[in-house]
């Protein structure tokens, strides 16, 4: 026990003699569980002599946490019978499954969500044989796991989500398991500092366990062989009370446990209560929530040697203890002494079940860890209270004449959204909300969530506040994990980034949409969670001053990678449209919706009800821009993104003004994935619809917002593929006013009237003299960007012409 630990907690004599006794017999028979799952095939309670043919065939699993964890569960056990607790358990080891694994089945839950499952012989056998086993279950706690909302494919998270689970939610506890290799990560790292924005009036508490037991792989820790001086001083230094548990005696370790566990669950509650009732106008001031760290071997209780070499309390333990049981006959030997160590013969009943005295060990009903609704936030979500977006809609008479900013718009709307719902929205981002034109919000959310200390100056336009709900900080890997905690526990939120950074959450979104793909599509008992939304601005195309490290669009294609049942991607081209989208996957579930929309001023170009109509179909023409009539169009001028369309608009501009004879026919794409195949995406369009619009034979010039190539990749399946002539990011580019940064990669308004011109065979003669105009117009805009450090005065004023 630790000095800090001790100087607070001077007794272990919590525990009476008997419940000791049945909760480590508890914990006994959840170890077994866990080595039955890395072993067996057969013979699931040891009836008779193990033999290699009871051995799986391929050894596949993780050992080294699972003991600390069940551990930490049984002690949870008893304190949410004790103090009727509403809790969950976030398991932040690598491969740690077989801890939760174990006791969702010893809880019952497993075989109520799994009949096969059951509680017998029978039951446990399946139960062993699917773990790591094809057609079976994975070795994290993946979604076909009760009880979890984290995964843990990849480590780094847990801690975030835990938080996240427990904002707006003041009577939960989210106990997290933070293993030493995933505390050595930069996103578990800073998301210690999550204790700086939970107020203890309003939400919940997340009591973490460092679980230290000194190896990865094949390495040590950096944590457990740092001095305890150091270790302790640093989670002070992180604002919080650290508590250690250290030891390898069960006899032992029991009582400390036991007492370090009530002392912190006690804590919290009276945390909470101080402040929870205090006269109102009372300061909220940052308490020191309590932490523990749990220092035991690796791989516990396994056996101390193998062939002369440590096993428990080395990296050996890590993975699979033994490794070749089915042809080594001392080493089945070996497996079969460490699982009879455990004594299963007093744990379960004749039939397979646990004895009856060691059930009652568990919480009840909902309290069951893995059975607790938090856990499957779909039964506890309710759809947000939605003001009606039409009221923030821009007025528009003539399209491409009004210059606004579109997210300036968004940030009212969003505002509203949570005046209406207060204590189940909130919104996330970077530090860059009011840099993304959404600081209207504020208004509506008491500001930004802040628990450190705050100096006078901040009163003047900080907008900080202890009741905040706008969740700044600058780690997009803690906002998102709070994101993802808080959504997947029942709520609702919003998320903005700057466009080349979101990449910093790549693999999370990957990790997010696998989890809600094998929820969405193969389990049923899983409920339907609130969408991710993810705003994506400060986009490549407007980095006057930031250059060439805030250009990449290419967040879209990792996106597209994922499963086309759970994302989807919209480019709004108008502030309308924006709000049509937005109010569409702010109502939706199931998904993870990324909007791309520039905060900068832009024409406007669609009044609301068209913007809901186009939003609706996802594509459509626009008839203000195209003079084909309805008949066969020389060229098809398509775009999607609001720079994008912009520059497309200007490009037919000039056509129409030039070469009055072209027919172009003007389409725009809000939905990305309307362009698939709808054999390939639920929401992809048919061959009739796309070749209505795009045409079989005629020139497609298609100007996106992000590459070229992911738009080929949409449509190389399509009958006029080799017609799709595609504008888009080619990494040109450094410091540039927003035209010169067009030219540079090709997307303006001069290069795409070119291409028109030289894939459409009647211009090709007669539009040589505009073709040459043309191209004297990029050396000039070129070259007023250079002298004047900004695009000409008819650039920058440039809006829609009022065709005859």
């Amino acid at each position: 026990m630790s000095a800090i630990a001790s100087a607070s907690i001077s007794s272990y004599e919590v525990l009476s003699v008997d419940e000791q006794r049945k909760m480590d017999a508890y914990w006994r028979a959840c170890n077994y569980l866990c080595v039955g799952m890395l072993y067996l095939l057969e013979n699931p309670l040891l009836r008779e002599p193990l033999k290699a043919e009871h051995i799986k065939h391929r050894l596949l699993g993780h050992w080294g946490s699972d003991p600390g964890q069940t551990f930490v569960w049984v002690h949870l056990n008893r304190l949410i019978k004790k103090y009727d607790l509403d809790l969950i358990y976030i398991s932040g080891p690598g491969h740690g499954a077989p801890a939760t694994l174990s006791n969702s089945y010893l809880e019952g839950v497993y075989s109520e969500v799994y009949p096969d499952k059951s509680e017998n012989i029978e039951g446990l056998r399946k139960f062993f044989k699917q773990f790591s086993f094809p057609g079976g279950i994975g070795s994290h706690c993946t979604p076909e796991t009760p009880g979890s909302i984290h995964e843990g494919g990849e480590l780094g998270y847990s801690l975030s989500h835990g938080f996240g689970a427990v904002f707006d939610n003041p009577d939960l506890i989210a106990t997290v398991v933070v293993g030493d290799g995933e505390a050595e990560t930069g996103p578990l790292a800073t998301s210690w500092h999550s204790n700086k924005f939970l107020n203890p009036i309003q939400d919940g508490a997340v009591l973490p366990t460092l679980h230290l037991n000194g190896y990865k792989i094949a390495n040590p820790t950096i944590l457990a062989r740092i001095t305890p001086h150091e270790l302790e001083n640093l989670f002070l230094g992180y604002g919080w009370q650290p508590y250690v548990v250290e030891g390898d005696d069960p006899e032992v370790m029991h009582p400390k446990m036991a007492a370090v566990m009530e002392h912190c669950i006690t804590e919290i509650r009276a945390i909470q209560e101080k402040a929870r009732s205090a006269p109102a106008g009372t300061p909220v001031e940052r308490p020191r929530w309590p932490m523990i760290i749990l220092r035991t071997p690796k791989g516990w209780t396994c056996p101390k040697e193998i062939d002369g070499h440590k096993l428990e309390g080395s990296w050996r333990a890590h993975q699979m203890p033994i490794l070749d049981p089915v042809t080594n006959p001392a080493h089945l030997k070996l497996v079969e002494e460490w699982m009879r160590s455990y004594k299963p013969e007093e744990l379960f009943d004749e039939s397979g079940s646990l004895i009856a005295e060691l059930k009652e060990m568990a919480p009840k009903g909902d309290r069951r860890i893995t059975a607790n609704p938090h856990a499957n936030g779909g039964k506890l979500r309710k759809p947000l209270d939605m003001p009606e977006f039409c009221e923030y809609a821009v007025k528009v008479e003539e399209p491409g004449k009004t210059l606004l900013s579109s997210t300036d718009r968004l940030g009212h709307f969003l505002c509203d959204v949570m005046r209406k719902n207060m204590t189940s929205f909130r919104v996330f981002g970077p530090d860059e909300t009011a840099s993304n034109k959404l600081q209207a919000i504020y208004e509506g959310s008491h500001g930004k969530m802040w628990m450190a200390k705050m100096l006078p100056e901040d009163a003047d336009g900080g907008d900080l506040s202890t009741e905040g709900r706008v969740m700044e900080m600058l780690s997009e890997h803690t906002l998102e994990g709070w994101f993802e905690g808080y959504v997947l526990t029942g709520r609702h939120g919003f998320f903005s980034s700057y466009e080349a950074f979101v990449h910093i959450i790549d693999s999370m979104i990957n990790q997010h949409a696998k989890w809600l793909e094998k929820s969405k599509l193969e389990l049923r008992w899983r409920m339907p969670i609130s969408s991710i939304n993810l705003l994506i601005t400060s986009l490549v195309w407007r980095q006057d001053h930031n250059g060439f490290t805030h250009q990449d669009p290419g967040f879209l294609d990792i996106v597209t990678n994922k499963s086309p049942d759970v994302t989807r991607i919209y480019l709004p081209p108008d502030a309308n449209c924006l709000l049509s989208v937005a109010d569409h996957c702010l109502r939706s579930s199931d998904y993870i919706n990324v909007i791309v929309a520039d905060k900068a001023e832009h024409l406007q170009y669609l009044t609301i009800q068209q913007a809901i109509d186009h939003c609706t179909k996802g594509i459509g023409i626009w008839d203000f821009a195209s003079n084909d009539d309805g008949t066969e169009p020389d060229a098809v001028m398509a775009c999607a993104g609001d720079i994008p369309t912009s520059e497309a608009l200007a490009a037919v501009a000039i056509l129409r003004e030039r070469c009055p004879d072209v027919k172009i026919r003007f389409v725009n794409v809000v939905d990305l994935f309307r362009l698939m195949p709808e054999h390939e995406h639920p929401h992809g369009l048919s061959e009739r619809e796309f070749d209505s619009l795009f045409t079989t034979d005629k020139p497609v010039i298609f100007n996106f917002h992000a590459y070229a190539a992911l738009i080929h990749k949409f449509t190389y399946k399509r009958k006029n593929h080799d017609n799709f002539h595609v504008r888009g990011y080619k990494e040109k580019g450094n410091i540039n006013t927003p035209l010169e940064l067009a030219i540079l990669n090709q997307v303006d308004r001069f290069n795409l009237a070119i291409d028109v011109i030289d894939r459409v065979p009647k211009l090709q003669a007669a539009g040589a003299h505009t073709k040459q105009w043309l191209q004297d117009q990029i050396i000039e805009a070129v070259n007023y960007a250079h002298a004047n450090g900004i695009d000409s005065p008819e650039t920058r004023n440039w809006t829609w012409p009022v065709q005859s």
